[in-house]
């Protein structure tokens, strides 16, 4: 037998769920949306804005579901209902830190933080955050941008026009994929064998290394500019097409960065105030 409630909330008010959350999803259009990770205590829902049509909320066998009867996980990307677009809402989800969370936005920001178990994420045209996340994350929007601090887990990223903004990453695994959307990841530790693919069309891409580091590395770009921070990678080509390859230590981790016509980046991290500082190095630029 299924453990259902449900609320129409019409008014801004708070609510604490006494049965289990295992699971959130949340789509909401324009405004903002907090999902907090917490180690104890019950689920609660603060909502302190609402324009429009009441926001739903349904808590189904652990599944707790915040969002609107005209807008599903499903189609969030496809939405294009302008009329609909004339509601907004203010709200913070805090939730068990291993929740599986999955945020839709439309025109909205979102920023997820504290989470241990998988997010995922899509959304039109709103920013996203992302801060201490220890569980893999994917991500897909057309032009909202990304900005994610210390991901302990995998990253996938797609989009159209948006930026991708990854620091202090202590993963090495990250997928990107954007059309005229930048990608900088800074990575301050890899966490065993390095593993970047990144991909633009237009988009500038850089990338910034602890040291030290073990990677095959190819990059390359059409049409823009190329450099490079470490001496032990060679970067090829005067004219049009430019390449960076080589190995890094011992070349166990892999890092592929390809754009068309953007400009691509290798940059060493500057060593932390533990380590030792390495000579100047110059570096070199095409």
């Amino acid at each position: 037998m299924s453990d259902r409630s449900q609320w129409s909330l019409t008014t801004p008010q708070r609510l604490t769920f006494e049965e289990p959350v295992t699971a959130l999803n949340v789509s909401v259009v324009n405004g903002t949306v907090n999902v907090v990770g917490s180690d104890g205590g019950p689920a609660r829902l603060e909502l302190s804005d609402l324009q429009g049509p009441p926001l739903s909320v349904q808590l189904l066998d652990g599944q707790l579901r915040v969002g609107y009867d005209d807008l599903s996980w499903q189609s969030i990307l496809k939405w294009l209902d302008r009329k609909g677009w004339q509601r907004a809402v203010e709200v913070t989800l805090t939730v068990p830190c291993g929740t599986r969370v999955e945020v839709g936005t439309v025109g909205a920001a979102a920023v997820v933080s504290g989470i241990t178990a998988p997010t995922e994420l899509r959304g039109v045209s709103g920013d996203t955050t992302l801060v201490g996340l220890a569980g893999p994350v994917h991500a897909e929007t057309v032009s909202g941008a990304l900005e994610a601090q210390a991901l302990g887990g995998d990253l996938r990223y797609s989009s159209v026009s948006g930026d991708l903004t990854l620091v202090e990453g202590t993963r090495g695994s990250v997928r990107a994929k954007t059309v005229s959307g930048s990608v900088l990841v800074d990575l301050s530790a890899t966490g065993g064998d390095l593993s970047l693919e990144l991909t633009t069309v237009s988009g500038d891409i850089a990338i910034r290394l602890p040291h030290p580091v073990d990677a095959e590395v190819e990059a390359s770009t059409a049409t823009g500019g190329a450099s490079c921070a470490f001496e032990d990678l060679r970067v090829t080509g005067q004219w049009g097409a430019k390449r960076i390859t080589g190995r890094l230590g011992t070349g166990g981790g892999r890092l592929k960065a390809t754009t068309a016509s953007g400009t691509v980046a290798l940059l060493r991290r500057p060593p932390s105030p533990e380590e030792p500082a390495d000579a100047p190095v110059e570096g070199k630029v095409l």
